[in-house]
C-alpha cells in the first residue's frame, strides 16, 4: 500500500494542477508584483521608496515560504523548480538595473552579477544533463542574504537620522550602506561560484570513475 504522500504525488499529474498549488501561486505572485515594485521605486520619493522596499521584502519572504510549503505539502514540482529561481532572478535583476538608471548602483555591478549568474546557471544546467545535482552552499546563502538586505536599503533610497533607544546614530546614508552590502555579496558570489565549479568537477570525476569501474567488471 502506498503512503498518503506518494498517492498525492501520483494524483498531481497535469501542469495546470502544478500551477494552481499554493507554493507555485506564491512564486508567480513574486513575478506579478515586479511592475508594482518598479512603479513605486521609479517615483523616487521617501514614502514611495519605503513602499517599494516593503513590496520587495514581501517578495523575499515568499521566496522562503514557497519552498518550505512545497516540501511540507508534498507538492514539489518541475514547474516550481523552474519558476522559483526565475522569479528570484527577475525581481533582483529588475531592481538592480532600475537602481543603476537612478544612479544608486554602478553599472559594473550589474555586469558582474549577470555574468556570474549566467555562468553558474550554465554550469548547473550542464551538471543536470549529466545527472549531477549541485546544491547551493553556505557561501551562496550568505550572498543571497547580503544581496537582499543591500537591495532593500538601496531601494529605500534616502538618508535618515537614526536612533537606537537613547543612542543617537546620526544621519545614515541608507543607499551607501546598501551599496557596501552589495559589494560584500560580490565576494561571496565568486566564492560560491568557485564552490559550484569544485563540486561539479568532483561529481563528474566520481561519475566517470563509477562508469570505468562498471566497464572493467
Amino acid at each position: 500500500m502506498k503512503a498518503p504522500r506518494e498517492e498525492r504525488l501520483i494524483r498531481r499529474r497535469s501542469l495546470a494542477e502544478d500551477a494552481l498549488n499554493i507554493p507555485n501561486l506564491l512564486t508567480m505572485a513574486r513575478i506579478v508584483v515586479i511592475p508594482v515594485f518598479l512603479y513605486f521605486l521609479n517615483r523616487d520619493t521617501p514614502r514611495d521608496g519605503v513602499i517599494a522596499a516593503l513590496v520587495f521584502s514581501a517578495a523575499a519572504i515568499t521566496d522562503l515560504l514557497d519552498g518550505y510549503l512545497a516540501r511540507k505539502m508534498g507538492v514539489v514540482s518541475v514547474l516550481g523548480k523552474l519558476l522559483d529561481p526565475l522569479a528570484d532572478k527577475l525581481i533582483v535583476m529588475a531592481s538592480i538595473v532600475w537602481c543603476v538608471a537612478m544612479g544608486r548602483i554602478p553599472a559594473w555591478v550589474v555586469v558582474v552579477l549577470l555574468g556570474r549568474d549566467i555562468c553558474v546557471t550554465g554550469l548547473r544546467s550542464v551538471a543536470a544533463s549529466e545527472g549531477v545535482v549541485i546544491s547551493a552552499g553556505q557561501e551562496g546563502k550568505v550572498k543571497t542574504a547580503l544581496q537582499m538586505i543591500g537591495l532593500i536599503a538601496i531601494v529605500v533610497g534616502y538618508s535618515y537620522h537614526l536612533h537606537y533607544f537613547s543612542l543617537d546614530l546620526g544621519v545614515v546614508d541608507v543607499v551607501l550602506v546598501g551599496r557596501l552590502l552589495i559589494y560584500a555579496s560580490l565576494v561571496f558570489s565568486f566564492a560560491s561560484a568557485a564552490q559550484y565549479l569544485g563540486l561539479f568537477a568532483a561529481a563528474v570525476d566520481a561519475k566517470n570513475r563509477k562508469a570505468s569501474e562498471a566497464e572493467s567488471r
